[in-house]
This record gives structure tokens, sequence and C-alpha cells, in this order.
């Protein structure tokens, strides 16, 4: 399996956000990988690592986020890779719930986040976005048997 971490939507991803989508929430998985230090494309002097740099982004998504109607976020480090290879591990997973996709649309088109953005483009090497639906509402111990 190939992957390619990227830190902006192609356009196909992009019209992908007018599609109907499933009913209900949906769970949007990143898998985080940050630079070693936070490059602002203005060109402004910082001592942030690109960690932080998201952080700024985070905290801002999460306002974002409840203005919106979602929430649910979670994020963990990565410490290790249990089963599989990959060349290079994420550095993080963010988990965040949006009452559907039209709503996470919206939310991305907010002015509030046009102006945290900066700190995403600053902060990120690159990320995967999976977006995840769980219809049935069930739990892995009742979907794997």
């Amino acid at each position: 399996m190939n992957y390619e971490n990227s830190v902006y939507p192609n356009e196909a991803q992009i019209k992908g956000f007018s599609e109907a989508g499933p009913d209900g929430p949906i769970y949007m998985v990143n898998l985080l990988k940050f630079k070693e230090h936070a490059e602002y494309e203005d060109g402004r002097e910082t001592d942030l690592t690109g960690e932080q740099a998201y952080g700024i982004y985070a905290a801002g998504v999460a306002k974002c986020l409840e203005a919106v109607g979602g929430g649910g976020m979670f994020s963990a480090d990565v410490t290790r890779l249990m089963l599989g290879e990959v060349e290079d591990l994420w550095d993080k997973v963010a988990i965040a719930v949006y009452p559907s996709r039209a709503a996470m649309f919206e939310m991305m088109q907010m002015p509030e986040m046009q102006e945290i953005g900066v700190h995403r483009a600053a902060g990120l090497a690159g990320q995967l976005n999976i977006e995840t639906a769980n219809p049935a509402g069930a739990w892995i111990g009742s979907a794997i048997g």
C-alpha cells in the first residue's frame, strides 16, 4: 500500500464534500506528521516546533467544531508501530466528530478556519485524513463478533 502525506486536499477530495455522505456523524481520523520547526509561509520568525504551531490550530478547530455541532476530539501521540510496516511513523493521531459531512464543509469555510489555517500549514509536514462513519452505532466488539 502506498500513501502520500498531504497538507491540502486535492480537487477530487474537495468535490467529495458536495456529494451525499453517510447519514449521521462522521469521524475524521487524522494521522499527523509534524515539521521539526514551524515554517510560516509569510516568513515570520518563530521558535515554535511544528507540533506547537499545529496546537494553536487545533485549539481554534475545537471552537469551530463546537460551533457546527461537532465535538468529541481525541488526540494521542504515536508511540510505536505494533503491526505492519511503514517507512516513517506519524507523530500523532487525532479524531474529530462532525454531525455530518456538510457540517465539516461548513466549518472549513468559516473565516476563523481561514485565520488559523496558517498554523496548520506551518506545523504539518503532511497528514492523512480518513473519513469514517458508523451508521449502526456498533462498537468494535459487536462488529467483529
